[in-house]
């Protein structure tokens, strides 16, 4: 992994200085994202822990309000049934899948997942299902039929990926097994007119097995695809549409304990810019499921800068994803193995997030790419404690600062292009809305605005 990020940076800093083309620029991409992509917002649903009932008929209840937040994409973590071999604590992982064509019986019926996507449809939302090809459970119907389309050692022993004793490897040499695989995910697509997939672990599995997923998955309706995985740029060339933005949403977690400097997120922002196709979607988020139950909450990892990267999640280029609770400040880890209901009394940043959708719903500058503006590092007066960057489309142009650090700041905008009188459309710690370079403004702890210029 280290190799991969210094070659990237390599190849980053080479373009830079000498104005050469990655190789994965655009022309060379051939992936279309549906219509309803363009500004899309995630939110990913974890079916167990939403409802104290963990099932789909108790979160169906939940689809108004999530409207009214301003989701547009339901990522529905792993529906199907969960592996008994060598489960993992007494529910085992919602990764550790028995049955490809089958929903978990403790979420509902095959029916109550129809009835929450067509309700999901009807309130005008997307809904994806998570998509695990790497491995299955060791009780699924193929480790019984098909023994030959899983990877064994070199004493004939079939093998997990990692430590993940809980699952089997699966062998994608096996060209049998890819066809079964991508008739699975089409079985969900005609029987339950999903939208798409999030696929687990996706650099795992070889490059043209999604790359002819796709293609023939699309013969049946426009998808959108999001891939598990960050430093394999090519998966995002044909097979995929937006990938995950992992060296962002550590560096933010490092950021905001001072552990870096806020200009090394423009550092990594340029990074992906010059090395990954232009077409392709970094998803930022501050937790998902992953980190919130391995490695810390929000409020672990940001403390009272947790709102601050919440901005720039939805304000740096790419599609934002907002987790289960987060809106409802989820304040623990929840439990991966077993029952841990999200208590959901707690409100008080629906207004905010509110903000932050409306905001990438209504401004094309702020749109997913390739469909928003261009990101334009801006000068400051102290690029280690403040971020500031341009965004801009067509007409609109608009500039955010943020105070990432727990002390008030004095701030100067140093670079001409951002001189005007502006509108702040959202704020908190600041009352700027003139940019001068030379004039310095105050930001408390935290600060952050967006800039409208008038």
């Amino acid at each position: 992994m280290k190799k991969i990020v210094l070659g990237c940076m390599i190849l980053s800093l080479f373009a830079a200085l000498f104005g050469c083309k990655p190789k994965t620029d655009a022309a060379a991409v051939t992936a279309r994202y549906p219509e309803w992509a363009k500004n899309a917002v995630l939110y990913e649903v974890n079916i167990r822990q939403y409802t104290p009932e963990g099932t789909f008929k108790a979160a169906e209840a939940h689809l108004p309000r999530l409207k009214e937040l301003g989701v547009d994409v339901l990522w529905l973590m792993p529906i199907h049934p969960i592996g008994e071999k060598n489960r993992k604590g007494p529910l085992g992982s919602y990764y550790s899948v028995k049955d490809y064509t089958a929903v978990n019986p403790g979420y509902g019926t095959l029916d109550d997942l129809k009835e929450f996507i067509k309700q999901a449809h009807a309130q005008g939302l997307k809904v994806i299902l998570d998509w695990v090809a790497n491995h299955t459970a060791w009780d699924n119907p193929w480790m019984t039929d098909h023994k030959d389309w899983y990877k064994h050692d070199s004493t004939g022993k079939i093998v997990s990926p990692f430590d993940w004793s809980d699952v089997a490897q699966l062998d994608f040499s096996n060209q049998e097994m890819r066809k079964a695989m991508i008739d699975a995910m089409k079985y969900w697509i005609t029987h339950c007119d999903i939208d798409g997939f999030r696929c687990d672990v996706a650099g795992m599995v070889p490059r043209d097995f999604w790359e002819a997923a796709r293609i023939e998955l699309e013969k049946t309706k426009p998808l959108f695809m999001l891939a598990e995985n960050e430093d394999q740029n090519d998966l995002c060339l044909k097979a995929f549409d937006a990938n995950y933005g992992w060296e962002m949403h550590h560096l933010f977690s490092q950021v905001a304990k001072g552990k870096e400097p806020a200009w090394t997120i423009v550092r990594a922002q340029q990074k992906f810019d010059s090395v990954f196709p232009k077409d392709a979607m970094k998803m930022n988020f501050i937790t998902n499921h992953d980190e919130n139950s391995w490695n810390g909450t929000a409020q672990e990892k940001f403390g009272a800068g947790e709102n601050t990267f919440a901005v720039l999640s939805f304000t740096l280029p790419g599609i934002p994803l907002i987790y289960s609770g987060q809106e409802a400040m989820l304040s623990h880890r929840l439990k991966f193995f077993e029952k841990d209901s999200i208590d959901w009394s707690n409100q008080e940043l629906v207004p905010f997030y509110k903000s932050l959708t409306h905001l990438k719903h209504t401004n094309e500058a702020f749109f997913n790419p390739p469909f928003g503006g261009n990101f334009v590092a801006l000068k400051n007066s102290d690029s280690t404690h403040i971020l500031s960057f341009l965004r801009e489309k067509g007409k609109e142009t608009f500039v955010v600062v943020a105070n990432l650090s727990s002390n008030p700041m004095d701030v100067t905008i140093k670079d001409k292009q951002a001189r005007g009188e502006y509108e702040a459309v959202l704020s908190f710690g600041s009352n700027v809305t003139t940019i001068d370079t030379k004039t310095p403004f105050k930001m408390e702890p935290w600060g952050y605005v967006v800039l409208k210029k008038k």
